[in-house]
Formats: C-alpha cells, sequence, structure tokens
C-alpha cells in the first residue's frame, strides 16, 4: 500500500479477505468486484490473495475484474498494458498480449499448485502425527455442545435443527453431529 502511494496513485479502498483465495464466492472479493469503476487498478499484494482458484475459475475471476473496465497489478507478474497500448505494430501487439495471458496464467497456476502442495504437506503431516499418537483433531466445544442440547432438549417447545443453527451462529450439520454423539432422542427432528 506504501509502495502504490509512493508511485502516486490514490487508494479509493482496502479489502481484507479473511477466506481462503480457493474459494470462490468470498465476501470481500464480491465487494471489491462490486464497486470496481472504470480506469481503477486493483493491486494485489500477490496473486493467491486474488485466486487459488483452479485455473479455469480463476480467469473468469479475472475476465469480471476486466469487464468492470479495471486492471490487475500484482507485484512481480510484469504487465505489458502500458507497452500494448503505445505499440502500431499489429505483430508486435499480438505478442505482447499473449506474453501476457501467458504469464497471468502462469502466475495463477502457480498460486494454486501452491495450495494443493501445502494441503497435501499438511494432511500427510496429520497422518503421520496421528501415527504417533501426537494429533487428535479439533477439540469439540463443550459449551457450544451444552447450548445445541439446551436448545434442542431442554426448551419447550425445542427448537428445531435449523433454528438452533441459527440462534447459536453453527451448521445445521454441526447441530445434528451433537445430538447424535450425546444420542439424544429429542434431537431427532
Amino acid at each position: 500500500m506504501d509502495d502504490a502511494r509512493r508511485q502516486g496513485y490514490y487508494i479509493a479502498g482496502i479489502y481484507r479477505e479473511k477466506n481462503s483465495g480457493a474459494v470462490e464466492n468470498r465476501p470481500e472479493l464480491q465487494r471489491l468486484i462490486d464497486e470496481l469503476q472504470q480506469g481503477d487498478i486493483v493491486i494485489a499484494e500477490k496473486m493467491d490473495r486474488i485466486s487459488r482458484l483452479p485455473l479455469p475459475e480463476a480467469e473468469k475471476l479475472i475476465e469480471k475484474i476486466k469487464q468492470k473496465g479495471a486492471k490487475l497489478m500484482v507485484p512481480g507478474v510484469v504487465d505489458f498494458s502500458d507497452v500494448i497500448a503505445k505499440t502500431d505494430d499489429g505483430i508486435s501487439r499480438i505478442i505482447l498480449e499473449t506474453m501476457q495471458t501467458v504469464l497471468l496464467k502462469l502466475s495463477l497456476q502457480m498460486a494454486r499448485d501452491d495450495y494443493e502442495l501445502r494441503r497435501k504437506r499438511q494432511k500427510e503431516g496429520i497422518a503421520l502425527a496421528r501415527e504417533n499418537g501426537k494429533y487428535h483433531g479439533r477439540r469439540p466445544d463443550d459449551k457450544l455442545h451444552e447450548k445445541i442440547l439446551e436448545c434442542r432438549c431442554r426448551r419447550t417447545p425445542p427448537l428445531s435443527i435449523t433454528e438452533t443453527a441459527k440462534l447459536l451462529a453453527t451448521s445445521p450439520s454441526t447441530v445434528s453431529r451433537v445430538c447424535r454423539k450425546y444420542r439424544i432422542d429429542c434431537c431427532s427432528n
């Protein structure tokens, strides 16, 4: 951000996403795209901050940015758009546009490959830790379990699975799983 300011850019907004770049429907990214205007420049810290999606989905995302008339800039990814705009020669323009497309695809694919490699290594590490008895998974949230049981079994009338999930800001599958875990009959609907 400081580099962009030093280069004379006006910062219209900062979008910080908590969801993974491997998820297509991210609230902050959607807000960014919705708010884009013709001539805006989206500056991403790294390509994986924009997308870790498989290449076809990542290309669709980049196309949404371009359709708004905006431009994507990622440090370390060469951008030929200024050179392309000044090029009169048709063949040179085609070559530069093709190179730009290849570099973008390469960057998007590298972000995806990095994501997949990290996930693979994480699974391998968990499996090894399990073998050695050092990994037991996420600890259950006993307070949440108690609240679920309260809503489903100790209330008159009991709340439905969906109502319980909404009230406690959790998923219906979590409510069902907790009820199954404690084998409580009042949790059957």
